[in-house]
């Protein structure tokens, strides 16, 4: 029975519909040099009530092909990430207070 593949990774898109574009880093060393290296691969995951925005550390676990690209679907949101709205308001407000 083959073993079904889990990652753990951040959501780096979530502009289309029920899919987000989730990235998994992997750390690894190099066989001659050494030398630890980081490589990013980006899964397309299928996301049922489009819950996961932008930033958000979810797991994902292998499925059947839903589409051409999605082989993955989101298990659970493990922590959510800050928004792009809520670090510019933040910046906002501390720059008037500032003056």
């Amino acid at each position: 029975m083959k073993k079904t593949k889990r990652f753990v990774g951040v959501v780096l898109s979530d502009k289309m519909d029920k899919t987000v574009v989730v990235g998994v880093d992997r750390i690894f060393q190099h066989s001659k040099y050494k030398k630890y290296i980081k490589r990013v691969k980006k899964f397309k995951a299928h996301d049922e009530e489009n819950r996961c925005r932008i930033g958000d550390m979810v797991e994902i676990v292998e499925t059947r092909p839903i589409s051409k690209e999605k082989r993955f679907v989101v298990v659970r949101k493990i922590k959510e990430g800050v928004r792009a709205e809520e670090k510019e308001i933040t910046t906002n407000d501390s720059a008037t207070h500032n003056t």
